[in-house]
């Protein structure tokens, strides 16, 4: 066996081992959404039933926490995005060593423990604005660490913009409210529509620090790991095969659209 093919054939075992230990897990609980057992596995196989979609779809309760997961996701993109946009804004028109501090101070929130940012929003909006736990605060405890995503993002495409385009404009008469929304902001439009992804996935998965400034309130995470507790059914799996088939069919109408406008002239 030549050395190519040697390559070739460990590229293709590790490629193999690598995508199924991405989707084995996944396959196997899509596998249990369409099996009678009431409990979440393949095995035992006992027959083929479409009883947990039937189920999902009459589980008052995990659509309501699913609305409320998307609610304080779309609060947490509105406040996120912006507040990551200017933070971005200002680190890259500042220099020295004030930016190193302030780029520091902006990132911390990520190497914070998401338990203790939920407790620290908590008893600060409480004890300080008499301001109770619930979706309200939920959007302001995530917007605390998701927008600095956000901003390393608009940081990273910053990067690249020539500043010749703004001083150009300014040149020309353009004030600088005209030179961000006509050249920088469309310039970052691909980076906000990624932030705003971003920051809604992280807020749809996040569980500590939702879990103490939620109140009354249960996101779909959370509703989730109190079933783990109490005992979970395959409904959930049904929930989580049509999150994953409209993610699919997302990605797959974005990757036609943008194949499409780069073909046309």
């Amino acid at each position: 066996m030549t050395s190519g093919r040697l390559h070739r054939v460990l590229m293709g075992g590790y490629l193999a081992l690598f995508f199924a230990y991405l989707f084995l897990p996944l396959g196997i609980m899509a596998a249990a959404t369409f099996n009678a057992s009431r409990f979440p596995t393949i095995t035992p196989w006992t027959g083929f039933t479409l009883h947990w979609f039937q189920a999902l779809g009459q589980d008052g309760q995990m659509w309501h926490a699913l609305g409320t997961s998307l609610v304080i996701g779309a609060g947490v993109v509105a406040l996120a995005v912006p507040v990551g946009l200017a933070a971005a804004l200002l680190l890259d028109r500042m220099h020295g060593r004030a930016r190193t501090l302030l780029y520091a101070v902006m990132v911390s929130p990520l190497l914070t423990p998401g338990v203790i940012i939920g407790i620290s929003a908590l008893v600060f909006w409480d004890r300080w604005l008499d301001v109770k736990g619930g979706i309200f605060l939920a959007i302001v405890a995530q917007t605390s660490f998701i927008a600095a995503y956000a901003m390393l993002l608009f940081l990273a495409r910053l990067q690249r913009l020539d500043p010749a385009l703004e001083e150009a404009a300014l040149d020309l008469g353009a004030t600088p409210l005209q030179a961000f929304r006509r050249i920088t902001l469309p310039y970052l439009m691909p980076s906000v529509l990624s932030a705003a992804f971003l920051a809604f996935l992280q807020s749809f998965e996040n569980y500590n620090t939702t879990l103490f400034v939620r109140g009354l309130e249960t996101t779909l995470t959370i509703y989730i790991a109190s079933k783990v507790r109490t005992g979970l059914t395959p409904a959930v799996n049904a929930l989580s095969l049509v999150l994953i088939a409209l993610t699919i069919i997302g990605a797959v109408a974005y990757e036609i659209v943008r194949r499409r406008e780069s073909t046309t002239p």
